[in-house]
């Protein structure tokens, strides 16, 4: 409880929260339209934005932000050509942040940065401005999603029976890419680039195998990452390690052991219904 005192670590316990609300909203989004390999190509597009921040001396979150968002609608408007597929498009993307990332990063004038707090992540040196930003993100998330949690619904699973409905699917579509980018680097202080993408994911699988309600699954997905991220905060402090890598450790764990819990318990109930037959 000692560590309740220290300024950084009540600042990773909002962080955490703020990020499990926001990931959970749209990571759900992203299990269900699958789109897992889109939202690691604007991951990676990111990077370009961050180098471009580090060379041109504004805000690397900021730069990374315009990047990403520029890459998500690249990449909707490419993947919908009739002469562009999606993984190509997405490839595109993926390499040209990174090269992008990679030269302005060499470029920037003075000393190199140090750019594993980007890459892995570290929630335990998170600002008040990190906290903000992710603040932000999260309330406009709660806000659309109560605003518009049919249309999202029906845009995720059956995009015909939306456009049947007379629901702007492109519209929707386009935000939601926005709203994917926007996580995406709002969380790249926390996990960093390389395992944002689990924190976007794994809760939402672990809750997907107990419900396959979009609601419920937003709902147990965002309980999850927190649980997630306190854990991975606590073998981060103790071990000395990566808290990127931590949280995303022990969110496997939580999916290993519900996993192998549901099959073991499928399992003896089949037994019985084989002995009750």
């Amino acid at each position: 409880m000692e560590l309740l005192d220290y300024t950084f670590f009540q600042h990773a316990l909002i962080g955490s929260l703020l990020a499990s609300i926001a990931c959970g909203l749209i990571g759900t989004y992203i299990v269900t339209r699958r789109l897992v390999f889109i939202s690691g190509g604007l991951t990676h597009a990111s990077f370009g934005g961050i180098g471009l921040g580090l060379y041109t001396g504004i805000s690397p979150l900021l730069s990374a932000a315009l990047f990403a968002v520029l890459s998500a609608f690249g990449v909707e408007w490419l993947s919908k050509r009739k002469d562009m597929r999606e993984d190509s498009a997405i490839a595109v993307f993926w390499t040209l942040g990174m090269a992008l990332g990679i030269m302005f990063t060499f470029l920037s004038p003075g000393f190199a940065p140090d750019l594993s707090a980007y890459l892995f992540g570290n929630i335990l040196t998170i600002t008040q401005a990190d906290i903000w930003l992710l603040a932000i993100v999260a309330l406009v998330l709660v806000l659309f999603f109560m605003l518009y949690l049919h249309p999202i619904v029906y845009v995720a699973f059956d995009r015909e029976f939306a456009r049947s409905q007379n629901i702007p699917v492109r519209c929707f579509e386009y935000i939601l890419m926005m709203f994917i980018a926007l996580t995406i680097v709002a969380c790249l202080r926390m996990v960093g680039i390389v395992l944002v993408i689990s924190l976007l994911t794994v809760p939402q699988m672990t809750a997907n195998l107990f419900t396959h309600r979009f609601h419920r699954i937003i709902l147990l997905s965002i309980v999850i990452g927190y649980l997630s991220c306190l854990g991975g905060l606590l073998i981060s402090f103790y071990l000395n390690v990566p808290s990127g890598a931590s949280i995303i450790f022990f969110s496997i764990i939580i999916y290993t052991l519900c996993k192998a819990g549901k099959s073991f318990f499928l399992s003896l109930r089949r037994k019985q219904e084989h002995v009750d037959a």
